[in-house]
C-alpha cells in the first residue's frame, strides 16, 4: 500500500505525500479486506522527524509504519522544494472526521485509547449524535503511570474483545506511536493510528489552529502561544536545529543512511533513490496519475 504514494526523505525518515482521501481509502481497504495484520499509520511532522533524528531506534519504528502522514508543514515544505506542488499537511483531526463520514455509511467501528475520561465521554456522545452509523466499540483512559505487564495485557484484551475496525490512540508523540508499534502484533484490529490531541480538538477542549495559519506553516507559533511551558524547549531549541539539519541534508552536506528503506523498496520493485530526493513507485503514476 505505502509504495503507491510518493514519499520524501528527511533526516533518515520517509514521509508519504498524499491527500486526505488517500488515507481514508487506505483505511477502508484494510478494513474491508482483512489480512490478519494491524496496519500502523503515523501522523506527525517536525516533532516525529526530530524525535526520530535523535533516536535511531524510534526512527526505525516510525519508518516501519504502513503510512506516515504529514501532520505539520515541515515535510510539506520539503516535498514542495522537491517538486511536489500539491503536497499538503493532513492533521489527525481531519483524518478522524473524514473516516467517521465513511464509517457512518458502512458501519465501521472504533476504539479510543488515551486522553481523559471526560474527553472520551464527550467524544463518544458527539460521535453517536453526528455519526450514528459509526459504532464506538469502546474507550479507555490509561492511568498516568508505568503499566504493569498484567495491566498492559488486560488493556489489549479489552480492545480485542470488541474487535474494532480502528484503534485511535491519543497519547501524544512519541508515546502513542511507540505504543502502536509495540502492540500491533497482538491487536485484533485492521488499523491503529496515533492522532495526538485530536480527541480534544474534536470535542472543543483544545482550540484548533485556524486553517489559514496552519497552511502558512505557523501552527507551531499558534500552539506555542497556547502552551508555552510545554512547548518552549521543543519549538525554540529543537526547531532551529531541525531546520539546520534539513538544510544540510538538502544541500548534500550531510548524508543519512537510507539503506534499510532502499532494501525494502528493492524487494517490492520500487526504484532506488538518493537521500533527500522524492521517491515515487512505478505504481504511483498508474493509480495516482491525476493526483500525487
Amino acid at each position: 500500500m505505502k509504495d503507491r504514494f510518493r514519499a520524501v526523505r528527511i533526516l533518515g525518515s520517509e514521509v508519504h505525500i498524499l491527500q486526505l482521501l488517500d488515507v481514508v481509502n487506505a483505511m477502508e481497504t484494510w478494513i474491508e479486506n482483512p489480512d490478519g495484520i494491524c496496519h500502523q499509520i503515523v501522523v506527525t511532522g517536525f516533532h516525529g522527524l526530530w524525535e526520530g533524528y535523535k533516536n535511531p531506534e524510534f526512527r526505525a519504528m516510525l519508518n516501519s509504519a504502513d503510512l506516515w502522514v504529514p501532520d505539520g508543514i515541515a515535510p510539506v515544505w520539503v516535498a514542495r522544494r522537491q517538486g511536489i506542488a500539491e503536497a499538503r499537511r493532513i492533521p489527525g483531526a481531519e483524518i478522524m472526521t473524514a473516516f467517521f463520514e465513511v464509517a457512518n455509511r458502512k458501519g465501521f467501528s472504533s476504539f479510543f485509547y488515551g486522553d481523559t475520561d471526560d474527553t472520551l465521554a464527550k467524544l463518544q456522545a458527539n460521535l453517536e449524535e453526528k455519526f450514528p452509523g459509526h459504532k464506538v466499540a469502546g474507550t479507555y483512559s490509561p492511568p498516568f503511570k508505568q503499566l504493569t505487564p498484567q495491566e498492559d495485557d488486560e488493556i489489549i484484551q479489552m480492545v480485542n474483545d470488541v474487535k474494532p475496525d480502528v484503534v485511535w490512540v491519543g497519547l501524544g508523540m512519541p508515546k502513542q506511536d511507540r505504543w502502536v508499534y509495540e502492540h500491533k502484533e497482538c491487536l485484533n484490529a485492521p488499523v491503529a493510528i496515533g492522532v495526538g490531541a485530536a480527541f480534544g480538538f474534536l470535542v472543543g477542549k483544545v482550540k484548533r489552529v485556524p486553517a489559514w495559519i496552519g497552511d502558512r506553516g505557523l501552527e507551531w507559533l499558534w500552539r506555542f502561544a497556547m502552551e508555552p511551558k510545554k512547548l518552549w524547549r521543543r519549538d525554540l531549541l529543537g526547531g532551529p536545529r531541525f531546520v539546520v539539519q534539513v538544510a544540510m541534508e538538502m544541500a548534500r552536506i550531510k548524508k543519512f543512511d537510507y539503506s534499510a528503506l532502499d532494501r525494502v523498496k528493492n524487494e517490492s520493485g520500487v526504484p532506488d533513490s538518493r537521500s533527500g530526493d522524492v521517491i515515487k513507485s512505478s505504481k504511483t503514476e498508474e493509480v495516482q496519475s491525476g493526483g500525487l
